[in-house]
């Protein structure tokens, strides 16, 4: 890929799928919120694959990591097999499976499984919704087998709205240890600590060389505020939206871009460092 290419490429890191299994009735009235007319035709019109990749050219993105959940307490379950289902056979989704330690006894042979024989290119943690630590002994053989695989690990950090949710599990420096004991794992903060910890995953970005920040849920006119030195570490921060919850992607893209950040710094943000990551 040339340097020219890779300037100019969009990447979210952060996309889930509209249509769940099931979703608890506070998650969907949540969303209705973001789309207070015609949700339900929304949502229907994006589940099928097509017409969501016309969607991500409509708003300027080229790649799109499709998440998995499987968080049957708290939101509700997109299962591995739906994310691998839509995303086959079609380069610019790039799927990230789910391994919740709950329903899983063998982490590390279970990733292996999702990325060797399904094709999943990242995994989706969600400690908030799941209810542990992320330095928790149990979690080692993932991590392990993810640096053997070499794909991300994407982890919900900070606060999360809906019934379950367990805060105390969603702080950043639970990942010192991950960092430390898996340096050749690469390590992506959805949400950057929101709410609570912004300075504490800025601080460990900037600390540890595989560890990231990632921005989905943040409004672009708030990053400055809550990162005053981003512009000291634009190489470490990448763009996720959050879709279908925050609908307006390319408004937030066009929106960091006009930050005063360095230009080089804004294409580290908005797709070369994930391009580096997912090793499109």
């Amino acid at each position: 890929m040339s340097d020219n290419l890779e300037r100019k490429l969009r990447i979210d890191f952060h996309v889930h799928l509209g249509l769940y299994t099931y979703h608890h009735p506070w998650v969907t009235e949540w969303m209705h919120k973001s789309h207070p007319v015609g949700y339900e035709e929304y949502i229907q019109r994006y589940s099928d694959p097509g017409a969501f990749e016309e969607f991500l050219t409509a708003e300027g993105v080229d790649y799109a990591c499709i998440l998995a959940e499987l968080s049957p307490v708290t939101t509700g379950i997109c299962s591995n097999e739906q994310v691998q289902d839509f995303c086959r056979g079609r380069s610019r989704l790039v799927p990230f499976c789910d391994i919740n330690p709950n329903l899983f006894t063998d982490l590390g042979d279970e990733l292996r499984r999702k990325v060797n024989d399904n094709g999943f290119r990242g995994v989706k943690l969600y400690p908030t919704y799941h209810h542990y630590y992320l330095n928790d002994q149990r979690m080692y053989p993932l991590y392990n087998a993810a640096q053997d695989l070499g794909i991300p690990v994407l982890i919900h950090t900070g606060s999360s709205v809906f019934k379950g949710s367990r805060l105390k599990y969603g702080d950043p420096l639970h990942l010192d240890d991950v960092a430390s004991d898996f340096p050749n794992l690469n390590l992506v903060m959805a949400h950057s600590g929101r709410g609570f910890w912004y300075d504490r995953a800025f601080f460990l970005s900037k600390h540890h060389p595989n560890l990231y920040m990632e921005l989905s849920g943040l409004p672009p006119s708030k990053l400055l505020t809550y990162f005053p030195e981003l512009a000291q570490n634009t190489d470490k921060v990448i763009f996720g939206s959050d879709w279908p919850g925050m609908p307006e992607i390319r408004r937030n893209m066009d929106a960091i871009s006009r930050l005063p950040l360095p230009a080089e710094g804004i294409e580290k943000i908005m797709g070369g460092t994930a391009a580096k990551l997912l090793n499109l």
